[in-house]
């Protein structure tokens, strides 16, 4: 095989080992998971918005971001429950580009997985020490998720993973919300067939075991629109859009039925400047729906301090090198203004 093998890759207890999480941060993860969990559960009216940039590139970027959206909760702790989206690895639609800080610690050098999965946990361990916000990641890759499994509070699958078995599985076992994307063409049945698995419980092979999981109850969907045969983007953040996946839920009679609405990607047709009318008409549908309001959780919603996006070889600080974002103001009034709708 054309396999050229570069260096082994610790395993997870040695990472966690080499970087533990301390004591008084894991009070802040447990308070701030059930938190969270209770939006899921319906035990608490307040919204989920789960914000930040397109991706992970920069330490000291998304530290500062994160800093400023914890000074930003305290203003709207009654009414929203902000999740920083810390993601560190990034699906490429055709394999080129940026992979996230899992194989590029450096955006600007190699890849260097050995030195990224150093760098995605103590990126996680500081921004928690510094903000006490704990984060959302995507996962890209399953067998990745045991080294920050103690620092994570949602875990998003993403639209090219929704359909994929392992992913499914392995959200079989996992103690936090896990938001399961409708894939790319837009299949409802195929996202909501992902959370009836990661709901259940199964037996199959993770990380070199037999290991077996007794169902996520807090698994549940996320509409990030669509593209069509044509290329053509298909958005579903729209009232009828949430009333007819509201409708095939309950009729799977799923637990804990919840919805997460990405305002960007196919939803804004890459637009990012469309997120805030997206997020404020998602808001006014939730008014005229008692249904609705009762599923629709929150929010995913791309964020960064500066607007826009630029090269990966750019040098403009916290701005982002993948999909564009809002830039800090705009995000700011933004996340006040939906907490007026709460």
């Amino acid at each position: 095989m054309s396999f050229e093998y570069l260096r082994q890759i610790p395993s997870a207890n040695d990472i966690l080992n080499l970087m533990p999480l301390p004591e008084p941060l894991k009070k802040i993860k447990k308070e701030r998971d059930r938190q969270i969990i209770d939006v899921f559960k319906g035990k608490s009216d307040k919204f989920i918005l789960i914000i930040g940039p397109c991706s992970a590139d920069d330490e000291n970027a998304v530290c500062e971001y994160v800093g400023r959206l914890a000074k930003l909760q305290d203003e709207v702790k009654d009414k929203l429950v902000l999740v920083p989206r810390v993601y560190t690895n990034k699906p490429r639609t055709t394999g080129e580009g940026y992979k996230g800080m899992m194989h590029q610690p450096d955006p600007k050098d190699k890849p260097n997985i050995v030195e990224g999965v150093k760098a995605l946990r103590r990126m996680h361990l500081r921004l928690l020490k510094e903000s006490g916000l704990t984060s959302a990641d995507e996962m890209l890759y399953p067998d990745n998720y045991p080294y920050l499994e103690d620092i994570l509070s949602y875990v998003a699958v993403g639209a090219r993973s929704v359909e994929n078995q392992q992913h499914r599985l392995t959200v079989s076992g996992l103690d936090i919300p896990v938001g399961m994307k409708n894939p790319t063409g837009g299949d409802l049945g195929v996202m909501l067939n992902s959370v009836q698995a990661g709901q259940a419980g199964h037996v199959f092979i993770y990380r070199g075991w037999e290991v077996k999981t007794s169902g996520n109850p807090l698994a549940h969907c996320i509409l990030r629109g669509a593209v069509n045969q044509h290329g053509q983007y298909i958005p579903n953040y729209h009232y009828e859009d949430m009333i007819r996946l509201a409708e095939m839920y309950h009729k799977r009679l799923l637990v804990n039925p919840a919805i997460i609405v990405d305002t960007n990607h196919a939803n804004s047709g890459k637009k990012f400047e469309e997120q805030p009318r997206i997020a404020k008409e998602i808001m006014r549908s939730l008014k005229n729906s008692r249904v609705l309001k009762s599923m629709v959780r929150g929010l995913l919603i791309e964020s960064y301090l500066v607007e826009g996006a630029q090269d990966p070889t750019g040098k403009v600080f916290g701005k982002s090198i993948t999909d564009p974002c809002l830039g800090w103001e705009d995000s700011r009034k933004l996340v006040l203004r939906l907490a007026e709708y709460v």
